[in-house]
């Protein structure tokens, strides 16, 4: 029985309950944020080589820039998040547009659709946040159709969002009982194959994102605006802690100084996969 149908009904489950608020908590912002890593979205959308007539399934969406990229170029395109006010800026950014998306709210541990019901399925930088890999990876396999494809687009485990995501660790509580895999374990070709392999023919590619700002304060106003985990961590620290967590988030950016401004590298994993 899938997991579909041991929860039918239920848009999110409980244990996301906390992480569905915090990606939700900065809304339309989140955009801004999207707009930093367009072109690893495209890399993505490249390696899925959609092909018209398909129905494709954007996993995790956020404000939806993969699945406006697609509707763009006229596919049929349905995406999903599990965060509801970025889903709600997601209809609302491809409505200004007069695009025909379809946004559902739903979480990718527990997908809203039926078996075999996509051609095509793509998710960047989004199913690697999952609290359940195995239930995430195992619904990406159960909503594409055999012979369908799969591309997905993971952060590195070594790279400079992992740095960044280290600093903000930093000022984090210690977790409760034991905390979720890294996401990061999405961008090993190793961890993927686990996850995936036995419903996917996987090949791999490595590139790099370049994230260009004026300066580390235009990032940290990027990120501690629209990002929703640093949002959410900002708020809760007291005025003393969040003014160390700004300023070690502006010196890391500052790191990346050219002549024009910042110019951060960032690393990542394109898994394309064929369902077998």
């Amino acid at each position: 029985m899938t997991l579909a149908l041991q929860s039918a009904g239920s848009a999110i489950r409980p244990h996301n309950a906390t992480p569905s608020a915090v990606w939700s908590s900065a809304g339309r912002a989140y955009d801004e944020v999207s707009r930093g890593i367009a072109d690893a979205i495209e890399h993505g959308i490249n390696r899925l080589a959609p092909a018209p007539q398909e129905r494709i399934l954007d996993v995790a969406t956020g404000t939806g820039w993969t699945a406006r990229r697609l509707a763009d170029r006229g596919f049929d395109v349905t995406a999903v998040d599990f965060a509801p006010d970025v889903v709600a800026a997601a209809r609302a950014f491809a409505g200004s547009r007069g695009l025909d998306i379809a946004f559902d709210d739903g979480d990718a541990e527990l997908l809203p659709y039926p078996d075999a019901s996509f051609d095509a399925v793509i998710s960047t930088f989004g199913v690697m946040f999952v609290q359940r890999p195995e239930d995430a990876a195992a619904e990406l396999a159960r909503v594409c159709r055999p012979g369908g494809r799969l591309a997905l687009v993971n952060w590195s485990p070594d790279g400079n969002v992992f740095e960044m995501f280290k600093i903000m660790k930093a000022f984090m509580p210690k977790p409760d009982g034991t905390p979720p895999p890294s996401p990061f374990e999405w961008g090993s070709p190793e961890r993927v194959q686990q996850l995936l392999g036995d419903d996917f023919e996987l090949t791999f590619e490595t590139a790099t994102s370049f994230y260009r700002e004026p300066d580390g304060a235009a990032a940290w106003e990027t990120f501690s605006i629209g990002y929703g985990p640093l949002r959410t961590l900002s708020g809760k620290l007291d005025n003393e802690a969040r003014a160390e967590l700004e300023r070690t988030f502006v010196d890391f950016h500052d790191g990346f100084a050219t002549a024009l401004g910042i110019c951060v590298p960032r690393d990542y994993l394109v898994v394309r996969g064929v369902r077998r």
